[in-house]
Parts: C-alpha cells; sequence; structure tokens
C-alpha cells in the first residue's frame, strides 16, 4: 500500500510505534493506564469494591491531521461472593484513514493465596471492526488498485486472557488482549490488520506517608514481538483522599503531568497532558487524556476506604482499591 504524501502523518505513523515493521499493536495507548486496567487485563473486572463504569477520551498530538483519537466505554462488575466479575468494553480508536471499534465482554474468578492476598484470573471474548476509507488520504500512486477501491471493512473475532495478583496495597499483573493472531491477516491490507500477541505487565504499591498522604508509583510495560519494549512508569499522590496530583513518563516518548479530583462519593474525573519527548515535539502541541469514574453502591459513611474481610480478618482497603 502506498504511503501519505503529508510528511506530517508520515511522522505521526513513526512515532506512534503501533505500524512499525508493518505490525498494528491492538490495544490503544493511555496515559492513565491505572484508571483502565479492565480495558487490557479481564482479571481485573472482579477485583474492584463496587461497580464502576469508566469513560475514556483521548486526543493525541493535537494539531497533527490524522493523529489519533480513543474513545472507551467500560465497566467492572464484582459479584457479591467477592470471587467473581463481569466487565465490558466497548472502544473506539481512528487513526488517519483507518478506524476500529473494540468490544468485548470479561469474566474474572478469584482465589486465596493467603490471609491478605489475592489471585484473580480472567478471560474475554469479542470482536473488531476494522474500516479504511482511503478517499480520506492524499497518496503517491493515485492508480493503485486497492486505493480506488474507497473503502474497505472486516470483521475479526478477539479472544484474550490475564491474572492479576494483589493485597492489600500492592498489585501485579500480565496479560494478553488477543490469542486469535492468525485470522487478523490479510494479504490486501497487512499494513493495517497484521497483527501478534500483546503482552502486557503493569504493577504498583501505595505507601501510607501520612493520614492525609499516599504515594502511588506504578509501571506498565507493553511488549509486541518486531517492536521496542514501550515502558510508562508513573507516580500519584493522593491527598485527603480526594486530590490527586502526579507525574508519568513513557520511554523515548513522552513526559506527563496527571491530576485527579474526587468529586463526590460516586464520580472520579482525572486528566493528563503528555509533551512529547522525541523528535516529534516540534510537530505537535501535546496530548491531552480525560477520565471520568462513575462508582455505584459505595458507602458514604467512608468515603475513599471500604472494609474488606480475609477469613474473618478486617483489612483496610483503597476504594478504589489502588487508584
Amino acid at each position: 500500500m502506498s504511503k501519505f504524501k503529508i510528511y506530517k502523518y508520515c511522522l505521526l505513523v513513526f512515532c506512534l510505534g503501533t505500524f512499525v515493521n508493518m505490525y498494528a499493536q491492538r490495544e490503544p495507548q493511555y496515559t492513565q493506564y491505572m484508571y483502565n486496567i479492565g480495558s487490557f487485563n479481564p482479571a481485573y473486572v472482579g477485583t474492584v469494591e463496587n461497580t464502576e463504569i469508566i469513560s475514556a477520551y483521548r486526543a493525541q498530538w493535537i494539531s497533527v491531521e490524522g493523529a489519533p483519537r480513543t474513545l472507551r466505554l467500560g465497566t467492572n462488575i464484582p459479584f457479591s461472593n467477592e470471587k467473581n466479575g463481569l466487565g465490558f468494553n466497548i472502544i473506539h480508536d481512528e487513526l488517519g484513514a483507518s478506524t476500529q471499534t473494540y468490544f468485548d465482554v470479561a469474566y474474572s474468578f478469584q482465589v486465596k493465596v493467603s490471609d491478605e492476598t489475592k489471585l484473580s484470573f480472567g478471560v474475554d471474548a469479542g470482536g473488531s471492526l476494522l474500516n479504511v476509507d482511503y478517499s480520506k488520504g492524499t497518496f503517491e500512486v493515485i492508480n493503485e488498485p486497492l486505493i480506488n477501491s474507497n473503502t474497505f471493512n472486516k470483521f475479526y473475532p478477539t479472544i484474550g486472557a490475564g491474572a492479576f495478583l494483589y493485597g492489600e496495597n500492592w498489585y501485579t499483573g500480565i496479560s494478553v488482549p488477543n490469542f486469535l493472531t492468525d485470522i487478523v491477516y490479510n494479504d490486501e491490507v497487512s499494513v493495517y490488520i497484521e497483527d501478534k500477541p500483546q503482552f502486557n505487565f503493569i504493577g504498583g504499591y501505595i505507601f501510607n506517608i501520612s493520614d492525609g498522604l499516599k504515594f502511588k508509583p506504578a509501571f506498565l510495560l507493553n511488549y509486541l514481538e518486531g517492536l521496542p519494549l514501550n515502558v510508562n512508569v508513573s507516580t500519584n499522590f493522593l491527598i485527603s483522599d480526594v486530590v490527586t496530583l502526579g507525574a508519568s513518563y513513557r520511554y523515548d516518548n513522552a513526559v506527563s503531568g496527571l491530576a485527579g479530583l474526587q468529586l463526590s462519593n460516586s464520580l472520579f474525573v482525572g486528566y493528563s497532558y503528555d509533551y512529547s519527548t522525541n523528535g516529534y515535539s516540534s510537530y505537535n502541541d501535546g496530548s491531552h487524556e480525560l477520565v471520568l469514574k462513575f462508582y455505584f453502591g459505595k458507602n458514604n459513611n467512608s468515603k475513599n476506604n471500604s472494609n474488606k474481610k480475609f477469613k474473618g480478618k478486617t483489612k483496610q482497603i483503597d476504594t478504589p482499591r489502588f487508584f
């Protein structure tokens, strides 16, 4: 397939890292990944204290035509038996002439490893609809048959799995969003949908510095064969269980500022701004990301804390447990 003439768009594709070596990275990128774990690890969906709905919007590389735009709507639903959970996700991702809409249903099951540690396993199943509209671009070879077809549509199923190990003030997890990579391949549009399994590794810890201050470092690693390891590290401070302030760094890509506010027992809003640290910084005005989290059934008397029982012992768990 021919490349776009537009210089900025070529740089966009190069810097995104998702199309290097003609492989499409399945998972959209989030700076506030700690609020979106359920979108890439199905084992997480049953570990939350209360049912929650998450809405996220990411506008990457403002001022660049065809830059990525991602919209996510998801929910995590823990069962009353404290062992099972369900999750749902709809993600709409745009890049240049292509759009993909993902959807999946996740199920998780937890087992106790010790009095204060649980291990959750999860699976998810769904699909993705890929649409490529060649009329949105300007091409070098105007008589290429594939381009003259104007549009391409493809649906393919997805199956993923994950594990999530956590205690009172720490967590770690691993996941593969999609194992059905062979189904994605198509000779005509391999630049868009040729794929290999992506592995995600996440972890974090909560340090209780004082009664009104918590320190929350976290990391996320994304590995996809043929691409450099994507390394994200972040630090957040939670002040009086209401205000969150922090920073994040994506290796050889961007630095970010993060802020969040617990507006009520049932509503959290988070915002982040990314500044590119690579050669693409001169061609864009940064990236914006907004997250809204709605909680249901939360105990008004406990505000951001709730009691969790492990074999008869009552433990104080941060709610949402880690974020």
